[in-house]
């Protein structure tokens, strides 16, 4: 076949980089490798527009084990006990085939984190929607919820946090980020470096069919009016072959027999076996005859290409193939060697005793593009919000229509599709600030969530990047965990707009700031770019996945006010900031002001104290204060308790409206029995930390001065009205 310019295009290859093939190959590719240069250096493989910013991150700390590079990050809990975790995105998949594309999220997190040797031990995603009265939002919605609870709940893991979120952002591109969390030993961690000449390559778990082709090239571009016609590029999942293929991996895992294990995700085969001969600096033979094939007829183009799903591939040690061979048999799975290891480093292909492709892996890897891209630097505003041009609106009414918008009301609609209890670890789930996991049959527990803020990172994409992952931060805390490390999918426009390449450097130069400072790195995560349709762009979202340690399960903590007549106090300064706020979006739909400010300073130590104030018990409950500000964070704590509370302005505040929803950094609340407050007081002042008396806990009734006065009944029944009326969303 004769290529030509529409065929490289098509490809995702620009004219230049194909130009720089035939270079590399001193010759011109055929259309298999062509196929296999388009997979490869396309964006969601190679990070060529995103790799010289993604080095400026911290990634270690003394408790990291493995950072960036492979399939998962892991660090060190103790006790020769490692988490491996990871997120990544299955956006453009899951708004052209909701289900399968969020399903096959699922499976592939999965798989990234037991392809270390871990077992997995908990889901969680975050979701972002177009505007509530878009078309396509509740058929995406309920087509991604079915999704993600689909394969979970199938494969028996239980998926215990997240966030919904809507935004007309969102109308044309959603975002389905998923995150999977593992437990493995320390000591037993498998990695994907090739290692060793002429050691059988081997293929295990389902045959491989037609689906899913190009589906990385299809994430590396935007989308047009004639998305719809991308649906052979998604995936289909089944969590019931993904199941097995986790107990066989696992077991094998238990014997000395593999040396190299990688899952094929992102171009399938191609991908796999190019990144574990890179990483060992060997070559790689494959006989594409002995590839398992659920369809007649296929070429070698499909096998390379396709991304069929549960699939692995291994390099085994000699003379242990046979005995590998029995585990994946008594799973029902196939086990075929189809290639070994060279000293060539090359990718050698063949197919009907012909050499049908032959690159040097380097070409497809370390000699990829990489651009350093035009970037421009945000212009931000400095204009504070006044209210005194806007609309004059009741504080109760402000209150109540926030707790019964989208974004703010229940979601246990969406939460109770997942199976969230199942393996019997789930110590606290979605609902608090972070879930909590038991570390099985021990006292000890980790502590997950993720978080995203996109308004505050359109407006100030360095400010935004900081926030972010304090949030994550806060959010930690709050349940009385370390923060150890974060995983992060950072879901951007096109890279090829220098405003876009400006959001996402500006992002990452916030997020280094804040995780430097904090001690928080990033051991893993994922870039997705070219999410937008007809030259929109996405705001940019990046979504933090946090992990932290609790060391004793007596000292964890959540939100849930825990009885009548305690001292409630806010610690941080209120400065009453409503640039990018709750309350202006939902009350004037206005996405005003800049974002609020990040003082690392405060962050880290009103964030240890708190800490050693959960730690020493000296506290009934706490709750970080994000969006929505004082009142909302209130509200939550009342809702998950059923306890209302008395709240007074504190003096010298003249505006309620600044002071209740302002989104001010930094800051907690705090729920303390009298008895404790004078010990609680003296701590806080002995290390300079500012706080406010803002009111007590009582039965019944929320109530904030002369301004609101409802009772927690009434309030939990508009909190939990907007998804049932959803256009008769929920029956």
């Amino acid at each position: 076949m004769k290529i030509t310019n529409e065929i490289i295009l098509s490809h995702g290859l620009k004219i230049d980089e194909y130009s720089k093939i035939k270079t590399l190959l001193n010759r011109d590719p055929n259309f298999l490798e062509l196929g296999i240069f388009s997979a490869m250096w396309n964006e969601h493989c190679s990070y060529k527009s995103s790799k010289i910013h993604l080095k400026k991150l911290p990634v270690k700390n003394k408790y990291v084990i493995q950072g960036p590079g492979e399939n998962a990050g892991v660090i060190d809990i103790g006790d020769d006990d490692a988490i491996v975790f990871k997120i990544e995105s299955h956006n453009h998949p899951s708004f052209i085939e909701p289900y399968q594309g969020a399903a096959t999220g699922v499976g592939g997190i999965l798989r990234d984190v037991f392809t270390m040797g871990a077992r997995p031990i908990a889901l969680l995603n975050s979701i972002h929607f177009g505007s509530p009265e878009n078309t396509k939002t509740k058929s995406l919605l309920n087509g991604v919820v079915s999704g993600i609870s689909g394969y979970g709940n199938c494969i028996g893991i239980p998926t215990i946090a997240g966030e919904t979120k809507f935004n007309r952002t969102y109308n044309e591109n959603i975002l389905v980020n998923a995150m999977a969390v593992g437990l493995a030993n320390k000591n037993k961690i498998f990695y994907s470096k090739a290692k060793g000449t002429n050691k059988s390559v081997v293929y295990v778990g389902s045959k491989t069919g037609r689906d899913g082709i190009h589906g990385a090239s299809m994430a590396s571009e935007e989308f047009d009016e004639n998305s719809e016609e991308k649906k052979p590029t998604v995936q289909v999942g089944d969590p019931f072959t993904e199941k097995l293929l986790m107990e066989a991996c696992l077991e094998l895992m238990k014997e000395n027999s593999i040396i190299s294990i990688q899952d094929m995700g992102a171009a399938g085969l191609t991908s796999s076996s190019v990144e574990m001969a890179h990483k060992g600096n060997l070559g790689i033979e494959l006989n594409l005859d002995k590839v398992p094939c659920r369809e007649e007829n296929m070429s070698p183009y499909e096998m390379m290409l396709s991304e069929s799903q549960e699939r692995m591939l291994l390099i085994i040690e000699d003379g242990k193939e046979e005995s590998a061979k029995k585990i994946f048999e008594k799973w029902d799975l196939e086990f075929v060697v189809i290639g070994k290891t060279t000293q060539t480093n090359n990718l050698v292909l063949k197919f009907k005793n012909e050499v049908v492709a032959s690159i040097p892996i380097d070409a497809l890897s370390s000699k990829a593009p990489l651009y350093d891209r035009k970037w421009n630097k945000k212009k931000v505003s400095s204009k504070k919000v006044d209210l005194k041009n806007l609309e004059s609106i009741k504080f109760d009414e402000a209150f109540l229509k926030i707790v019964s918008s989208a974004n703010h009301s229940n979601k246990k609609w969406v939460t109770e599709q997942y199976d969230q209890m199942v393996m019997g670890d789930t110590v606290e789930r979605s609902g608090t600030d972070a879930a909590i996991v038991r570390i099985h049959n021990k006292d000890k527990a980790i502590a997950v969530t993720v978080d995203s803020s996109a308004n505050y990172c359109k407006s100030n994409p360095k400010t935004g990047g900081k926030q972010v992952v304090c949030e994550s931060w806060r959010n930690l805390i709050a349940v009385g965990a370390k923060p150890i490390a974060i995983t992060n999918c950072l879901n951007f426009g096109n890279p090829e707009n220098p405003e876009i390449m400006g959001e996402f450097a500006e992002n990452i130069l916030g997020m280094k700031e804040a995780c430097e400072f904090l001690n928080y790195p990033v051991v893993s995560g994922n870039v997705s770019f070219y999410n937008g349709t007809n030259k929109k762009n996405i705001f940019p979202t990046p979504v933090i996945g946090g992990v932290g340690l609790i060391k004793n399960l007596k000292r964890i903590q959540n939100h849930r006010f825990k009885k009548i007549d305690s001292q409630i106090i806010v610690i941080g300064k209120t400065f009453g900031h409503l640039g990018q706020s709750v309350f202006l979006e939902e009350l004037y739909s206005l996405q005003d002001g800049p974002s609020p400010e990040v003082n690392l300073t405060n962050e880290k130590n009103n964030g240890e104290i708190i800490l050693k104030l959960i730690t020493s018990g000296a506290i009934n409950s706490v709750h970080d204060i994000s969006s929505g500000g004082i009142i909302l964070s209130l509200a939550e704590m009342s809702l998950s308790s059923g306890i209302g509370v008395k709240i007074s302005k504190p003096n010298k505040i003249s505006n309620i409206f600044e002071y209740f929803f302002g989104e001010d950094q930094s800051r907690y609340i705090l729920e303390i029995d009298k008895k404790n407050y004078p010990k609680v007081e003296k701590i806080l002042k002995d290390n300079g930390i500012y706080f406010q008396k803002i009111g007590i806990t009582q039965n019944n009734l929320f109530e904030l001065d002369k301004h609101l006065k409802i009772s927690v009944k009434e309030l939990y029944d508009i909190n939990n009205k907007w998804y049932n009326s959803y256009n008769g969303f929920v029956s």
